[in-house]
């Protein structure tokens, strides 16, 4: 017996922090006692978050599964060996196929599934291998405009600015000292609130829009409480400051954008007493945050997931867009290209627009059978689902896979979502726990966890400004009988007798392949086969490697393809006038509920952990104190919080840090069952308060989820 130390990375959350783990070598095996930062590591330096610091606790809890569970005729669950569970799910898929047809079958990639770096392709690939257009993943829940829709009026191939040469960020709804996230240009999440600090220490200023005075609202020079909702309003204004003063790159414009008038137009009503006022902002301040922005040399801005779930995300996302494109906030040729990327296939880096993408369920892509949606690149909006599986028809869905998910807990309209998994003919929830919605499963999959397991960097490699890559192996043995989700997949796709297929390939299905042929065959046309990086990382210690030499620089244009940026896309300035002309008054409903993110949960992935659940247990819900005075009510006190579709109970915490008229809970928390009986102890999901076929985005289809509008009473 004996302990060990290695180098590795975390896969709590999508950061990757560099890690340091000591092993145990006893009767047990390879078993995790402790895990820290690695002082060494070039990017993080050190740093971790209480999450990932409990990654000993989530490998070693008593409760977590050893074994794969099948509910019997009796309704019981009874552990079942992996083979032998893996050959049921095939069998039940096998005859779903045959009498409903291949789009029958869903596949959902949860949050927890994205650790794994290996889930994603291999999900994706065997609901492609059996024919269905049914793939979901958690993007479509909180951000399908980030990632979908600002390509389609145009994407500069050379990047944006980065956080590091910026002497100006702009962030909006985005709180990267606690989510670990911001799309790039924003702050990296290696140290987020070092890197801020630091950055302000060499002269960048920081401007933040938020309902909430976040985190990293504390450390603006600019802070902006805009009513929730109202982005737009905000965005709308500032770029009419910056268009009426003449702020924007006009060369840059002339040369690279079309639409530029139309943009001007649609934000001429936005006047700064106009914006300022439906923004819930003082106007002095709009108009000196549109000149700190535009006035910096680079500097992107950047959004969170709250703006989005607020309502108007497209809009919102497209503003933002329109804001980076007038100020001309990207790399040039003959500079390095901002996110090198190592392990995503290598696309051109030049100084030039990239061909716009194609609107959703466009081209020959799929559309639901709901609401006119079709799909977001290659996966259908969640916010479908649940109709999918309840309507009766050509293409219901009478299976679903959850990879690494908890649909109970994070998608909209959570009672519908629970009718819809109990109308389902099998659920397969692939989970190292009995969440919410392991314990409404058929099949519980128990896989092996993130230091049981090879893995590299290519979930937090688009936030790296260098050529960052790590391979880590397995340095835990898996207790019992667990395995890795692509393991799961092949072996499905094998009784099934399809093939799967990745970027460079047919993946071989003779015998299972190792996780590095899975690797290298999914990550080809990269900068940097992951094999390699194995062999690299191997010879440094574990460490990370950074290839300097292969960093892309941004190449001259290429005329003979040659494309401007287009701000008239999707007639995204009528959607703005439209927008001018709504009404925000919901009567009989005076307050607002916000999201947050909470420092001890990661969406809904934390509750099981002994000492994350200690430090929150509850999902308190936080509201200023004149609004606590005027309800007569205390901290600790439990509070019913109503919308138009259900009510749900918080525990009252005050909070001068939210603007009076706002409630502030955190998203994809509790359980389906929890009351105002147990609140205290397992919290409430703010998911039954909204409904998806009401306030949704009619281009993404993503429910309203934050800035719903709700009343207050006493419970």
């Amino acid at each position: 017996m004996g302990i060990t130390t290695h180098r590795t990375f975390c896969r709590f959350c999508h950061a990757n922090c560099a890690m340091l783990v000591d092993v145990e070598d006893g009767p047990r095996g390879r078993m995790v006692r402790e895990v820290r930062g690695d002082p060494e590591d070039p990017a993080f330096g050190g740093y971790t978050c209480m999450k990932g610091r409990e990654l000993p606790d989530s490998h070693n809890a008593d409760h977590r599964l050893h074994h794969s569970l099948v509910r019997g005729d009796d309704g019981e669950f009874r552990e079942t060996p992996m083979p032998q569970a893996l050959e049921h799910v095939a069998d039940e898929l096998r005859h779903i196929i045959a009498e409903h047809g291949p789009h029958s079958v869903a596949v959902f990639m949860g949050s927890g599934g994205y650790q794994n770096s290996a889930a994603m392709a291999a999900s994706l690939s065997f609901a492609q291998a059996i024919g269905s257009r049914n793939f979901y993943t958690s993007v479509t829940l909180d951000q399908p405009a980030k990632v979908f829709t600002t390509a389609r009026y145009g994407q500069w191939l050379g990047g944006t600015n980065t956080f590091s040469e910026s002497d100006v960020a702009l962030l909006i709804g985005n709180n990267p000292i606690v989510s670990h996230y911001s799309p790039p240009g924003g702050v990296p999440p290696f140290s987020p609130s070092r890197r801020i600090r630091d950055a302000k220490e060499r002269g960048m200023k920081v401007i933040v829009a938020d309902p909430r005075e976040s985190d990293v609202a504390r450390l603006a020079d600019i802070y902006l409480p805009v009513r929730p909702g109202e982005d737009p309003a905000l965005l709308a204004g500032m770029l009419h400051v910056i268009i009426e003063e003449n702020l924007h790159d006009s060369n840059f414009v002339a040369a690279h954008v079309d639409g530029f008038d139309d943009l001007a137009q649609a934000v001429e009503p936005f006047t700064p007493d106009v914006a300022a006022t439906r923004a819930g902002v003082d106007e002095d301040q709009l108009i000196a945050a549109a000149r700190m922005f535009a006035r910096g040399s680079k500097g992107c801005a950047v959004t969170g997931t709250g703006p989005e779930m607020a309502g108007n995300g497209t809009l919102t996302e497209y503003l933002v867009h329109c804001l980076n494109t007038v100020c001309a906030r990207f790399r040039q040729e003959g500079e390095k290209a901002s996110i090198p990327r190592v392990f995503t296939p290598a696309t051109p880096r030049r100084a030039q627009v990239g061909p716009p993408v194609p609107m959703f369920g466009a081209n020959g892509m799929a559309k639901s059978r709901f609401r006119g949606l079709g799909q977001l690149g290659f996966e259908m909006p969640c916010n479908v689902l649940a109709d999918e599986i309840l309507t009766p028809g050509e293409g219901q869905v009478r299976a679903l896979i959850s990879v690494g998910g908890n649909p109970v807990v994070g998608f909209p309209d959570q009672a519908k979502m629970v009718r819809a998994l109990d109308d389902l003919d099998m659920f397969v929830q692939i989970d190292p726990w009995m969440s919410a919605s392991a314990r409404r499963a058929d099949v519980v999959l128990a896989p092996s966890q993130c230091l049981e397991r090879e893995d590299i960097t290519n979930l937090s490699e688009w936030w790296h400004e260098e050529a960052y890559a790590r391979y880590t192996e397995a340095l835990a043995d898996p207790p019992g009988d667990v395995i890795d989700e692509y393991a799961m997949f092949w072996t499905l796709a094998k009784h099934l007798d399809v093939t799967m297929q990745l970027a460079g390939g047919a993946l071989p299905m003779d015998a299972l392949p190792s996780k590095e042929v899975f690797l290298d065959l999914m990550t080809a046309g990269g900068l940097v086969r992951p094999s390699e990086v194995r062999r690299d990382a191997a010879a440094a210690g574990g460490a990370a490697v950074i290839y300097e030499d292969r960093h892309p620089v941004i190449e001259p244009v290429d005329e003979g393809e040659f494309h401007r940026f287009d701000l008239t896309a999707g007639d995204m300035p009528a959607h703005l006038s439209a927008y001018a002309d709504q009404s925000e008054a919901r009567a009989g409903y005076e307050f607002k509920l916000i999201s947050r993110r909470s420092k001890t949960r990661f969406n809904s992935i934390g509750h099981p952990l002994e000492k994350l659940r200690a430090r929150t247990t509850t999902n308190p819900a936080y509201i200023h104190p004149d609004d606590l005075a005027t309800l007569g009510l205390e901290e600790g006190d439990i509070i019913a919080i109503e919308s138009a579709h259900a009510t749900i109970h918080g525990v009252v915490k005050p909070s001068d840090k939210v603007r009076r008229g706002l409630v502030s809970m955190a998203h994809a928390y509790g359980d389906a069952d929890a009351t105002k009986d147990d609140v205290r102890e397992r919290g409430s999901s703010t998911n039954r308060l909204v409904s998806e076929t009401v306030d949704y985005d009619p281009i993404t289809g993503q429910s309203l989820q934050s800035g719903i509008p709700v009343r207050l009473a006493p419970a």
